[in-house]
């Protein structure tokens, strides 16, 4: 009997692009001036305005929690409400939660640890200090919808939106879940930006609005996107996506695995998300060329994406679909200098 594939039948997203159930509906985007905080001239990263959760998901408590487990929670509602799921109607302890992260809650670790530096260990907050785990955001997330399933939080460097999805797959197929919420996203802090800046990684689009953001180096971001993943046909819903397959790997040369996932199988359309590469610098577009048909279409990496250096997966997947790609075989491909590589096989309905 030919298995079920996993199958995205959600997606939720907190992004520059805003709070949206469902796919995003692209528009132009420029990176904004930072206002947080004070800087020396002009400084642009990709950020998400200002918004109160309660007011996309009614009723969300997030006043004690870090922006990151703030929008996990309302990502996840949102993927749920868009895959039209009821929880009341499932065995809540058979739905998983994956959730990835390059840097997790860093804006309250932050807070924890410039008070210890002020007051001293024993005069920090000790209501702060739990959101100063990574895994925080998968607990909330669980919490809110009385999730008992396998709760997994992974910090893959480069890749750990595509690791994060490769694992809830992995679950599906192995019997571990009956359906898996995967999320993946990073908040920008003061302090992560002037890190970027003095390690001369940023983008001179950062300094200067007329500038292509193209340009070698960094535009930093932020934001987090939810996908509900779940066997093929298990109900009568619109799919996004099916999972054919998935590579990963920490070094070496991805044609060979490459080429091996795919056997017969002729992607038209090659997703170059680059993760962990600056636009101009990605090493994808180097590996697309070796792998790609010559008459396959190629969805060059997105910037807002890339600015999620470690957990931009899941957008670039997301803005792919978002541009409502024909029907047939997708290559979703994340390279990174000398950190290996991440290919995911998508089958678009």
């Amino acid at each position: 009997m030919k298995p079920k594939l996993p199958t995205i039948t959600g997606i939720g997203s907190v992004s520059p692009f805003g709070p949206v159930a469902g796919l995003i509906p692209l528009s132009a985007l420029e990176p904004s001036p930072i206002t947080a905080w004070t800087t020396d001239g002009l400084r642009r990263a990709f950020l998400v305005k200002p918004f109160q959760p309660a007011s996309v998901v009614p009723g969300l408590k997030t006043r004690r929690l870090d922006r990151l487990s703030a929008w996990a929670l309302v990502t996840a509602s949102l993927a749920l409400q868009d895959a039209g799921i009821d929880l009341s109607q499932i065995d809540r302890s058979r739905v998983a939660v994956v959730f990835a992260t390059g840097f997790g809650c860093i804006e309250l670790t932050e807070a924890f640890y410039q008070s210890a530096f002020k007051n001293g260990w024993s005069g920090t907050d000790p209501i702060t200090f739990p959101e100063t785990l990574a895994n925080s955001p998968a607990g909330h997330v669980a919490l809110l919808h009385n999730l008992r399933g396998p709760n997994i939080t992974v910090s893959s460097k480069n890749f750990a939106g595509e690791s994060a999805l490769l694992q809830a797959a992995s679950l599906l197929r192995h019997g571990q879940a009956d359906l898996a919420i995967v999320i993946a996203g990073d908040t920008l802090t003061r302090t992560m930006y002037e890190w970027y800046e003095t390690a001369n990684l940023l983008s001179p689009a950062c300094f200067k609005a007329d500038t292509q953001v193209e340009a070698n180096g960094y535009v930093p971001g932020e934001g987090v996107v939810a996908i509900v993943l779940e066997p093929e046909g298990e109900r009568s819903v619109r799919s996004y996506a099916h999972l054919r397959a998935g590579r990963w790997a920490a070094g070496g040369d991805p044609l060979t695995s490459i080429t091996d996932m795919l056997g017969s199988s002729v992607p038209r359309l090659i997703i170059a998300a680059g993760d962990g590469a600056p636009c101009a610098t990605s090493s994808s577009n180097a590996a697309i060329g070796r792998i790609a048909a010559p008459d396959a279409a190629v969805l060059p990496a997105q910037p807002v994406a890339l600015g999620l250096t470690d957990a931009g997966g899941l957008l670039h997947m997301a803005l792919a679909l978002s541009t409502r790609p024909d029907s047939g075989l997708a290559l979703m491909l994340a390279t990174a200098a000398n950190s290996g590589f991440a290919a995911i096989l998508l089958e678009l309905p």
